[in-house]
């Protein structure tokens, strides 16, 4: 199809897949998925319901594509050389400072991703995809506890949990125009969560003789 007759078919020129996923994104975070309807939606857009399903299907299609763009980008962080190469402390503070500009980057998509219950089969392929994420970060910390560099005394599963959970919590203020730079608020939230993380110095690794 040549583009000047997809711009045709689309209603309005100036829509795409991409700027329609924006305000549907920004309309579910500010109403509610469930209560968004397509008729809102296309008011929003200013075009027809017709050209929204130019695009796709049905709402849960622009929810699914909206929560996936949150978690191909965290994915896609576990792939980086940084998080797959070198000590596991290291690799898991390359993952939280990505999560952070993951976050800054996909904000909308991220804050829907957080705000899901699984009332849809959609729903809940997507928190099977988070959890999948969590075991990730989980297996980090416990990597990083047998080569003796993460604090012993708390449960790694705990440990992943209150990162993310601080990760996660910047989607409560944090706004990407405002003066603080992701590397910025990266360098901040690593500062002071792995200070607490961190084995004390000089502790033994697991296994090493000599110790009590």
């Amino acid at each position: 199809m040549s583009t000047s007759a997809g711009a045709a078919r689309r209603g309005r020129p100036g829509h795409s897949l991409d700027s329609l996923l924006t305000v549907a994104v920004a309309l579910f975070n500010e109403r509610g998925y469930e209560a968004t309807s397509m008729e809102e939606l296309a008011g929003r857009l200013g075009i027809t319901k017709s050209a929204i399903y130019h695009h796709v299907p049905s709402k849960v299609e622009l929810l699914r594509l909206a929560v996936d763009r949150a978690l191909d980008a965290l994915f896609a962080v576990t792939e980086e050389a940084g998080a797959t190469t070198g000590p596991a402390i290291d690799r898991l503070e390359h993952v939280v400072r990505r999560s952070v500009r993951v976050l800054a980057a996909e904000l909308p998509s991220v804050t829907l991703l957080l705000r899901l219950r699984g009332n849809s089969a959609v729903e809940r392929a997507a928190l099977q995809r988070r959890r999948d994420f969590d075991r990730l970060v989980t297996g980090l910390v416990r990597d990083a506890l047998d080569q003796g560099d993460v604090r012993p005394d708390v449960d790694p599963a705990v440990l992943s949990r209150l990162l993310f959970g601080t990760v996660n919590s910047l989607t409560e203020w944090y706004r990407p125009e405002g003066d603080l730079a992701p590397e910025v608020l990266a360098d901040a939230l690593v500062a002071t969560t792995f200070s607490g993380l961190r084995s004390e110095p000089g502790g033994r690794r697991p296994g090493v003789s000599g110790g009590r």
